[in-house]
């Protein structure tokens, strides 16, 4: 068995000391724990025994603490040998004394089979040989038998080289003045190979070896690319001294060159076509994904059709029922339009159609949408107002009701049952008279976001990794599109939120005001609002103030029983009271039978609710109600109430009147459709307007109804596109190429599913005067007909 030197006898250890050999014992540990090491370690290192064992605890790692890769490159050199059951290990090393010199040493470990505390011990004699290595430095420039160009270098910490000495090769291809630090070419070369040497910098510094490839230039004007290994022989300082030897190899550099210029070629090809797979994943999902977003209105479409079947007797209820089915209408062609014009928004070419847009019945819209979904995921709603002054401007009404939906929707999607959702709707003054500045604030109690999540959620596709959101639908596309389109209505959207305590986003837009329509004087009425949230109150105190109504405000069914009692002591009467359906304490519905118990049936009750009528409507009507309203309370609504239910008038609507006569009587309209429930739509809807209807099923039929009529016979042809036998592009064309007076004239309308521009273009090169886009809105079918008819006069 191998003899452990630190365990031999005293006149051992004396000749090692007299041989200025350092000798230790240390555990193979985490620490490299020093055990027992000999005087002249101590005098090697320049710390006493206890000041070593004070400041580093007899751990290696410590002291080696300031120059950590030497530290890695040492344990490494250890652990491998030991782990190959090698005898022991070799290395050359710098060392660092106490006064800050570097030393050169020569490390050699025997692994000892002794053990201490379960680690194996390694016992090191140390060996100095800075004096060696001095030597070495000084004599490496002499080396001109090496093949090519040598030089020795200082690198300080800002790279700015150095030549200390060079051979005669070197010299003959720089110039003899080139170890000069103001020489030109040296300053150049060093300039050009800079970024080459700061990709290194942390390798020189410490020392260690390094390859490069540098660019130079030579006294003679030659251009070469050199191949450049350095190594470390010796330090000034704190400043290494590097043996540098340049290979010339300017042939193969430019191969290189050219195969690195292929290879990014290649990569860039690689990032392509990843790109490109990403993005027909991503419209994969996306396609996948918003089915979801159809059905919700789909839903709702085919649910009000079987309930307004099953109540045909009752006109009010199949009226509301058809209202919420043509609201959702809207909304899914709103969604199926925004589907094929992503690439439009995306580009950046979307457009905004301002018309005069209702603020109460754009919000009724939104409430009218979202009600299932919140009903079914037993969410509270409510919905206030905040300084409104106006209610008519001009502005997109389905670009707004598609932001709302989507921050609505998500808000749905991310509260639990029980949470509640908020909309408040605060109207600011602008610097523009004409403009007011409305602020729509959606609050939720919700699950809430992240920070860092934030930062990406209105980036497309984006959804938050969240093990609660996993199974929640949704395209990633809401949000990137919401932002879109509040941008294209020079508005803002901002958002905050906090994981576990929900989330706000607030929509700021611009918009128009419109002279809103007079809506009458009323006498001197006296109306009580019943609302715990006093912000109604406030509102409808402030709107009618100098209209001549006085508003009564309770925050609860029992203030305003005791309201409605010192009335009727004082000899006076409201005549109308406003309930809030969902209040703390005593609700709408014990309100409602305490007012008839006490009051009788005189004043008319109004329930004021965010929810659905249909919910409430049997339970109400039992307790004496007279009719509903739904939230928000603007001032026109409460207007129309007080006209239908105090007055008596009968046209309390928000929808524009009927026009006293038929828009098309004593027109005769040709309809040129294939599918049979589209010209049943069609022809029902223009009949109503007193147009005489017929019809043809393909082209070719068309054109035979056509020639064989008298000319003039026909005031409009409604041509669809897609047809069998011949479609509409054909078949106009062959109309306006007949031999007949009005063959040219007639005007004819494209009535079609398709609705990009190119197919409003190809319609017009074909000779129709007009695009009418399925599905069809009776408004739209109605102004492009008499706007082709005016034409034609």
């Amino acid at each position: 068995m191998e003899r452990d030197f630190l365990n031999a006898g005293v006149e051992e250890q004396d000749l090692m000391s007299m041989l200025q050999v350092s000798a230790c014992k240390n555990l193979l540990d985490e620490h490299f724990t020093l055990v027992q090491a000999n005087e002249s370690y101590y005098n090697l290192i320049g710390y006493t025994r206890e000041e070593y064992e004070t400041l580093y605890q007899n751990q290696c790692d410590r002291y080696y603490a300031e120059d950590e890769p030497e530290w890695n490159k040492i344990q490494k050199i250890i652990a491998e040998a030991f782990e190959a059951h090698q005898t022991g290990y070799k290395h050359l090393s710098r060392m660092r004394r106490k006064n800050g010199a570097f030393i050169w040493v020569k490390l050699m470990g025997t692994f000892s089979s002794e053990s201490i505390g379960g680690y194996a011990v390694v016992n090191t004699m140390i060996m100095d040989v800075s004096d060696i290595m001095q030597t070495r430095s000084e004599h490496s420039a002499d080396y001109d038998d090496i093949p090519g160009l040598v030089a020795r270098y200082r690198v300080p910490k800002n790279l700015d080289l150095e030549i200390l000495g060079a051979n005669n090769r070197f010299m003959q291809f720089f110039g003899d003045d080139i170890m000069e630090r103001g020489n030109t070419l040296y300053r150049r070369d060093l300039e050009k190979n800079l970024p080459v040497l700061l990709a290194h910098r942390s390798e020189l510094l410490n020392g260690e070896p390094v390859s490069l490839v540098a660019r130079m230039y030579g006294q003679h004007g030659e251009d070469v690319w050199l191949q450049t290994s350095m190594v470390c022989v010796g330090w000034q300082g704190d400043d290494p001294i590097y043996l540098t030897i340049f290979i010339d190899i300017t042939n193969e550099t430019e191969l290189r060159e050219m195969q690195k210029k292929l290879e990014r070629q290649a990569e860039e090809l690689k990032v392509s076509l990843q790109l490109t797979e990403q993005a027909s994943r991503a419209k994969s999902d996306f396609f996948s994904n918003m089915s979801h977003d159809i059905r919700t209105p789909m839903n709702a479409i085919i649910g009000m059709a079987n309930i307004a079947r099953s109540h045909l007797g009752d006109d009010e209820k199949v009226d509301n029922c058809l209202k919420k089915l043509l609201l959702s209408s809207r909304h899914l062609l709103g969604l199926i339009n925004d589907v094929l014009d992503m690439s439009r928004i995306e580009s950046g070419k979307m457009t905004v159609s301002p018309a005069p847009l209702f603020l109460p019945e754009l919000l009724e819209n939104v409430v009218a949408i979202m009600q299932p979904d919140i009903k079914a995921a037993e969410q509270q709603f409510s919905i206030h107002l905040k300084g409104i002054m106006h209610e008519w401007f001009c502005a997109d009404a389905l670009r707004m009701r598609q932001i709302f939906i989507n921050i609505l929707s998500n808000a749905s999607k991310f509260t639990p049952a029980q949470g509640s959702i908020t909309v408040e709707v605060e109207e600011d003054g602008s610097e523009d008279p004409g403009t007011a500045i409305l602020r729509f604030s959606f609050s939720d109690t919700g699950i809430g976001m992240k920070e860092e999540f934030l930062e990406h959620l209105f980036e497309s596709f984006s959804r938050e990794r969240d093990s609660r959101v996993d199974k929640t639908e949704g395209t990633g596309l809401g949000m990137a599109i919401t932002k879109k389109l509040v941008e294209l209505l020079d508005g803002t959207i901002e958002v905050h939120s906090q994981p576990g305590k929900g989330s706000l986003f607030q929509v700021t837009l611009p918009l128009l005001i419109v002279e809103a329509p007079d809506d009458g004087v009323f006498p001197d009425l006296n109306i009580m609002v019943v609302d715990d949230d006093h912000m109604i109150g406030e509102y409808l105190e402030s709107a009618f103030r100098e209209r001549g109504v006085c508003v009564g405000r309770a925050e609860s069914g029992e203030e305003s029983i005791a309201m409605l009692e010192a009335a009727r002591q004082e000899g006076r009467n409201y005549d109308v009271v406003f309930l809030d359906w969902k209040m703390p304490k005593m609700d709408g519905t014990h309100t409602a039978k305490e007012i008839r118990s006490r009051f009788g049936s005189k004043i008319p009750i109004l329930i004021v609710s965010a929810y659905d009528w249909e919910d409430i409507e049997a339970e109400a009507t039992a307790c004496g109600v007279d009719g509903f309203i739904s939230k928000p309370l603007f001032y026109s609504t409460v207007c129309q109430a007080l006209k239908k239910y105090v007055l008596g008038e009968k046209n309390g609507s928000f929808q524009q009147g009927r026009e006293e006569h038929l828009m098309f009587t004593g027109r005769r309209f040709l309809l040129v459709e294939d599918n049979e429930l589209n010209r049943e739509i069609a022809m029902e809807l223009l009949r109503g307007e007193g147009a005489e209807m017929e019809y043809a099923v393909n082209g070719a039929d068309g054109i035979k109804m056509f020639e064989q009529s008298q000319e003039y016979f026909y005031d409009l042809i409604l041509m669809d596109v897609r047809m069998p036998v011949m479609d509409g592009y054909e078949a106009t064309g062959r109309i306006r190429g007949l031999e007949r007076r009005d063959a040219k004239s007639v005007p004819i309308l494209a009535m079609t599913a398709d609705a990009f521009a190119e197919d409003v273009a190809r319609t017009k090169q074909c000779g129709m005067n007009g695009h009418l886009t399925k599905p069809l809105e009776v408004q739209t079918l109605n102004q492009e007909i008499r706007r082709a008819l005016q034409s034609c006069l």
